[in-house]
């Protein structure tokens, strides 16, 4: 699996709770196990929840899908 594929699943298992959709980027944090210290790893690369946050912007909102979050933020972050 690559660093992008890791990464994005593991988004999306941070998020396999979520209630959908997500208007704001505080109810993002706040749906990651541990909100904003939520860290993903794979490799070298690592990232917490925090740090993707600061990749998004207001118009990215509502999010439907775990999937759309995970695939947004593995674009945005140049993996």
């Amino acid at each position: 699996m690559s660093v992008k594929e890791d990464i994005r699943a593991q988004i999306k298992g941070g998020l396999e709770n979520a209630q959908f959709p997500i208007k704001t980027p505080e109810a993002l944090l706040a749906a990651f196990p541990a909100g904003a210290d939520t860290t993903c790893k794979s490799g070298d690369v690592e990232i917490t929840a925090g740090e993707a946050g600061g990749l998004l912007k207001e118009s990215d909102f509502p999010f439907t899908s775990a999937q759309q979050v995970a695939d947004l933020l593995v674009d945005r972050a140049g993996l």
